[in-house]
């Protein structure tokens, strides 16, 4: 869940020319001080697919609006209805290769910092520390009567309680660990309510069309300023949530670099697009700079 993308734009031809050259990112590497900036194609060889490129989710799926959340019970019946058997395979998700090899140039002092627009912890899971989570996460509910925040983990044992046999087939799962379900499937489907005070449960996310904390801004246009570069992996930036800091950083003249297969709405601001598979070219620079990446993955599966 994420802020509203511009869904008009569409590459066109005056857009950096993706490259399989790799020199750059290992020379900005070997620099130091990388800020990564990181979205849901860093994610997809975890099983979470991608809201755009080929089979993205958004050529079938409409991701529900905060308006919508907190206007209509309905709504928040169909929401909670979705992510709950989405979790059930979302919150099972382990890091994988792209993630632990981020893990690894944190270690080893290449990186300044690691912003991800992804809501699946799976960073934190691979062992990264410090990590921003621009748009929140799955793992926290809050309740939007009295703030008070809970794991979804005990949410999701709550829900189960309460809708016992609930075991509709989903047509597939999205980035925002929602389930394709129709209206009919949802059914009705019982909503918890918050244990404090018995008022409305969110998800500690940014749906569309809510803006993202102003502290987390600052605190990401710090981490801009204080990076020697900018490393994007896995983004289309088709959102402004994640374009701004691209565009801070060129217009400090620091260099982006951006690993994303398809064109991005940043190019126009960045040295080069390598336009590789994301987990081949993170295992490619591993092995260009020697560093060694622990295939343990960290922490435990959160379902």
């Amino acid at each position: 869940m994420r802020m509203r993308p511009t869904l008009s734009w569409t590459p066109t031809e005056d857009l950096l020319p993706g490259t399989t050259n790799l020199e750059p990112v290992v020379a900005a590497l070997r620099t130091g001080g990388v800020l990564v900036l990181s979205g849901a194609g860093i994610s997809t060889e975890s099983g979470i697919p991608d809201y755009r490129g080929a089979g993205g989710s958004l050529s079938r799926h409409t991701p529900m609006t905060y308006q919508e959340f907190i206007a209509d019970g309905q709504a928040q019946r169909r929401y909670w209805a979705r992510s709950h058997l989405g979790w059930r395979t979302f919150g099972r998700a382990r890091p994988n290769t792209g993630h632990l090899t981020v893990t690894a140039f944190g270690r080893h002092g290449l990186l300044s910092g690691v912003i991800t627009q992804n809501v699946d912890g799976l960073h934190q899971s691979a062992g990264s520390e410090d990590v921003v989570e621009l748009h929140g996460s799955l793992e926290r509910v809050v309740c939007l009567s009295c703030g008070a925040f809970s794991r979804r983990s005990d949410l999701a044992r709550r829900l189960e309680e309460a809708n016992a046999g609930f075991e509709p087939m989903a047509a597939g799962i999205n980035p925002d660990g929602d389930a394709d379900l129709s209206d009919e499937q949802v059914g009705d489907f019982r909503v918890v309510p918050c244990a404090v005070c018995g008022g409305v449960l969110k998800p500690d996310v940014v749906f569309f069309g809510e803006a993202v904390p102003p502290q987390r801004v600052e605190h990401c246009r710090e981490l801009v300023d204080q990076a020697a570069s900018l490393l994007v992996l896995g983004s289309s930036l088709t959102v402004m949530s994640g374009l701004r800091f691209v565009r801070q950083a060129a217009q400090a003249g620091k260099p982006v670099l951006i690993i994303n297969q398809d064109p991005t709405r940043g190019d126009r601001h960045a040295v080069t697009r390598v336009a590789l598979p994301l987990g081949a070219a993170l295992t490619t620079l591993a092995a260009r700079l020697d560093i060694p990446v622990d295939k343990q993955v960290a922490g435990e599966p959160r379902g």
